[in-house]
């Protein structure tokens, strides 16, 4: 026997719908390119929304189509978010620190039949132009002005008529956007995300115990449009309410902490070396902006050291959210909010916690798988997460090849090596690209980089394994050292050898300029690897 319930369809109009009519006068802040602010509401840019998408039909572009965005945070592209797959058309966010190579690669994998592109990045379009598919080129100019042969985005949208736009009743499975992996081994892989995942991702973020996006708050996403979806942060918002702030491209902590003071910041995120400028740049003048109306900093896209998050709450009083996720679970997975368990456990216990990757989200589903199957959930034995959800990909988009990244009976592996523990708290071990297995024993690279960034002489480390003719390989940690440091690889070895087994101590360090990142700010081990292949220990 079925339920009788309405059939009501997920889709992202029922989300552009309750942004207009219940917190329309809510402001929409953007920082400009020249740091003038813009601000208007949500019912303004709904109708401006309604607008870019009457446009975008005329130009052309059907449902099914994919449309790509080449911008900043700004308030036109959160229109676009909503304009695009209103009717039924694809949000395809390109990355803009891509090389060019990649973005052809991608423009044209995703078919991309138009590209709206920020002015300043006209010089990034034009090394990839000529080499993709898409005929229409809309440009948000300063002046009103396009190239010739370019659409201006405002004219466009000044000769759109919002009377013309109508909501079109489509599945809920309908594609509603995509987002492609950052590539770092192999090309990179389109996830297409559904209307119904999008909804779904929305409400949970906005969860108390998850993201817990509030209509009370100011949320600045410091995380890029352009990946993942700004980890789904600008739909969420729609939802809940709050007042929402973007930060254009002006992403330098000085410029962050001016937005949180002036603006009234509650809720940010971004990834761990954003916020490890931030920290610095609090730690030299702690008085010099006023940020206590931040409640929360939520942090991703790689493992946060406890000495980071220690930091920010004893120095400044900041809390530090860490969340886990990928691009391919649209992108929330895991959230570290403390349990109410330990809500009167020891300060050192807490911050233990919150540098863990935490417990799922409401309807993903979890579960380790080592050499032997399933593992246990004890804390202490490792294997590769695997997951499944209502917003996690089922498959790569035009990647037949890449089926192996899915079981047979429905779950997606993550690639991430983990322990879980009795109540369901994950904690990342390492890549498993990235674990050193010295003498036939794991070591987490992930745990050594978090001890070796909390020492107080250093910005950045990684470590990566290296052949070793005796122990099969053995870590190399890859340190930056803050200004005027002058701490040794001695000095490094001492403080890590009450922290962690004997053999788990690099036997090498290198002292590097800086730590090579992808284009989303994570560690590129890969470039590491390459530069120190030949790399031989002194013992």
């Amino acid at each position: 026997m079925n339920g009788l319930m309405m059939d009501y369809p997920l889709t992202i109009d029922t989300v552009m719908r309750r942004a207009e009519t219940f917190f329309g006068g809510k402001e929409i802040v953007t920082r400009m390119p020249d740091k003038s602010f813009h601000r208007y509401n949500y019912r303004a840019c709904m109708a401006r929304a309604k607008k870019l998408a009457v446009a975008l039909q005329k130009l052309g572009i059907k449902p099914g189509d994919a449309v790509g965005t080449l911008c900043w945070n700004h308030y036109r592209h959160f229109e676009a978010y909503f304009a695009i797959p209103v009717f039924g058309a694809v949000l395809h966010t390109l990355n803009l620190r891509l090389h060019a190579e990649d973005l052809i690669y991608i423009a044209n994998d995703a078919d991309d039949k138009a590209v709206i592109v920020d002015e300043s990045l006209l010089p990034l379009l034009e090394t990839f132009r000529g080499h993709i598919g898409a005929k229409d080129f809309i440009v948000i100019t300063s002046s009103g002005k396009a190239p010739a042969g370019m659409h201006d985005y405002e004219t466009l949208l000044s000769q759109a008529n919002e009377a013309d736009f109508e909501y079109l009743a489509f599945d809920e499975n309908t594609a509603a956007a995509t987002c492609y992996t950052s590539g770092t081994t192999g090309k990179p892989k389109g996830v297409l995300y559904s209307h119904r995942s999008m909804v779904l991702h929305s409400l949970a973020a906005s969860l108390g115990d998850v993201l817990d996006v509030r209509e009370a708050d100011c949320v600045l996403p410091v995380v890029p449009m352009f990946h993942a979806n700004a980890w789904g942060l600008p739909y969420a918002a729609a939802m809940a309410g709050p007042k929402l702030v973007f930060p254009g491209p002006h992403l330098d902590a000085a410029s962050l902490l001016e937005d949180f003071e002036q603006e009234g910041v509650t809720v940010t995120a971004g990834v761990p070396t954003i916020w490890l400028g931030l920290l610095q740049t609090l730690d030299k003048d702690p008085k010099k902006y006023n940020v206590s109306k931040l409640r929360k900093l939520v942090v991703g896209g790689s493992a946060v050291p406890k000495s980071m998050i220690q930091s920010f709450q004893e120095r400044h009083g900041l809390s530090i959210l860490q969340a886990w996720g990928m691009t391919e679970l649209s992108p929330l997975g895991t959230i570290a909010g403390l349990p109410s368990d330990l809500a009167h456990a020891s300060a050192d216990e807490q911050y233990e916690y919150r540098a863990k990757q935490g417990r799922p989200a409401p309807l993903v589903e979890i579960r380790s798988r080592g050499d032997n199957g399933l593992v246990p959930w004890d804390g202490q034995s490792m294997g590769e997460l695997e997951v499944r959800g209502p917003w996690i990909a089922s498959a790569y988009f035009n990647r037949p090849d890449a089926a192996d990244r899915f079981t047979d009976d429905g779950w997606f592996k993550t690639g991430d090596i983990v322990t879980i523990d009795a109540i369901g708290c994950v904690k990342i071990q390492d890549r498993s690209k990235d674990l050193v297995k010295s003498g036939g024993e794991w070591i987490s690279s992930v745990d050594l980089e978090n001890l070796l960034m909390g020492h107080p002489d250093i910005a950045e480390a990684a470590v990566i394994a290296v052949p070793h003719p005796r122990w099969d390989e053995r870590p190399l940690a890859c340190v930056v050292r803050k200004a005027g440091s002058t701490v040794t690889a001695a000095d490094l070895k001492a403080y890590l050898e009450p922290l962690v087994a004997k053999f788990w101590i690099p036997d090498g360090f290198e002292f590097i300029d800086e730590v090579p990142k992808t284009s989303v700010g994570k560690f590129k081990k890969m470039e590491l690897r390459e530069r120190f292949a030949n790399y031989t220990f002194n013992s």
